[in-house]
């Protein structure tokens, strides 16, 4: 983070996913002086972080990292075109914006890293992908790295056309498992216990199950295979959810498969 701290790194936008990363920035010892938070609504937890808030930013930062919605960053963009000249690593977290796109605002010369994180960054159990342009070193694949680990894991990609298939499987995954609660809670209600009672067998199923997943060393297949019993009570209820025309493969695929053309279609 030493380079950070000498020229600095500029946060355009600071919502949920982004004060996640700052605060994990503040942890690892990022300077708050050397932090440049650019938003027009800041957050009572933001002002007191000592970071510097739509005060300026530096000419040469080290990183810019754009945490904006991808409705907005037509507007964002310009207001660091100024540091387009080589010097600046920028990251967008936004889903759909090419880095064609980003290029085109900020110049073709700079290194840009397309980045998707997921919601359980807010916890520092996130999962991040990223891509960068021909301008991208290893050197700044690195950095990006160090910095999204502040808010979980970073997998690399090889081609951008990946990252369509990263937004549908673990950008927009987080909502599929909080419906997938929701639906277990009220298949519970169904069988005759109370709602709350309901609710909170399912969540602690879940978390349980994701918990022995990390920590594991055996594939979710044999994990799933070691609690089913042959004939057996979870097996019967596999037998629906296995199904190959009705079951959950083919209803994630096409749900997956929704969020990725979705993706595509924000890239137009």
């Amino acid at each position: 983070m030493d380079d950070i701290n000498a020229r600095g790194i500029v946060l355009l936008g600071c919502g949920k996913m982004g004060s996640a990363m700052l605060a994990g920035w503040l942890a690892q010892g990022v300077e708050p002086g050397a932090v440049y938070v650019i938003d027009p609504n800041p957050s009572d937890w933001l002002r007191g972080t000592g970071v510097q808030i739509n005060a300026g930013i530096p000419p040469a930062p080290a990183v810019a990292l754009l945490a904006v919605k991808p409705q907005m960053m037509g507007a964002a963009l310009p207001q660091l075109a100024a540091l387009g000249e080589g010097e600046t690593l920028f990251i967008s977290i936004a889903a759909g914006t090419t880095l064609a796109r980003l290029a085109d605002a900020l110049g073709a010369q700079c290194p840009i890293i397309r980045a998707m994180p997921n919601t359980p960054a807010a916890v520092g159990a996130g999962i991040s992908a990223i891509i960068g342009n021909d301008q991208a070193s290893a050197q700044h694949l690195g950095q990006a790295k160090q910095l999204l680990s502040a808010i979980g894991q970073v997998v690399a990609l090889q081609s951008e056309d990946q990252m369509d298939a990263v937004t549908g499987l673990s950008g927009s995954g987080p909502a599929y498992i909080f419906h997938l609660i929701e639906a277990m809670a009220q298949a519970g209600v169904a069988q005759g216990l109370a709602p709350d009672l309901a609710m909170q067998l399912a969540r602690a199923t879940v978390i349980g199950a994701a918990k022995l997943a990390e920590d594991s060393p055996e594939s979710a297949a044999t994990l799933r295979e070691n609690v089913t019993s042959p004939n057996g009570t979870t097996a019967a209820a596999l037998a629906v959810l296995m199904d190959d025309t009705n079951g959950l493969p083919p209803l994630m695929a096409r749900a997956i498969k929704a969020a990725a053309d979705r993706s595509q279609e924000l890239a137009q």
